[in-house]
């Protein structure tokens, strides 16, 4: 009898001892199958933020004064957004033009012409999608710099930058949120008589 409680109890202990090591290899074996994490991605992920303020600008010569960006002033007619912006068109509706550009570096930008019912620009809002946080602020930088120079000191707040002058209202905003990086850009007119106007 004896005999046999010594038998149970090592056969007790040894599948206690086995259940112990398959739950050891389970362990080793996940570890062994998780991904591992290299290096951030490379510099060449990222456009040059100088450079890519420039095109969403659009060339120094489309902008003489009275224009606010990209050949387009406020007041302008719909044909005139046509026939001015190069970036793909992507929505045309009652309200608003909207106009896409993709970087090499997948970067995206989206413009949008919105219209007065009379179909004359009355606000301009930009999107910049970018690939990080870097990247997003690189930009924020650059336009900071350019938009300081051009329309004097900025009203700044903690994710916002806005800009006045006698015409032009500027709001930068920092719109990143989780893994989706970017900047909105929004220009208003701040004398509505010059809609009127044209």
């Amino acid at each position: 009898m004896n005999t046999l409680k010594n038998g149970i109890a090592l056969l007790a202990i040894a599948l206690f001892a086995s259940a112990c090591d398959t739950k050891t290899n389970e362990k080793t074996e996940a570890a062994a199958d998780s991904v591992v994490l290299h290096e951030a991605a490379p510099a060449d992920l990222n456009s040059d933020q100088s450079a890519l303020l420039k095109t969403i600008l659009g060339p120094a010569e489309q902008n003489p004064a009275g224009v606010v960006l990209r050949g387009i002033a406020f007041g302008d007619a719909v044909a005139k957004v046509k026939a001015t912006e190069t970036f793909e068109m992507f929505e045309e509706a009652p309200d608003h033009l909207g106009y896409t550009s993709e970087t090499a570096q997948l970067e995206t930008i989206d413009v949008q012409y919105f219209l007065t019912p009379e179909k004359k620009v009355n606000k301009i809002t930009i999107d910049v999608y970018l690939n990080s946080p870097e990247a997003t602020k690189q930009l924020w930088n650059a336009s900071k710099q350019y938009f300081s120079e051009a329309y004097s000191s900025p009203k700044e707040e903690t994710k916002k930058i806005t800009w006045n002058n006698k015409t032009i209202r500027v709001d930068m905003e920092d719109v990143s949120e989780g893994k989706d990086y970017g900047l909105k850009f929004q220009f208003f007119p701040v004398d509505k008589n010059v809609l009127a106007a044209k």
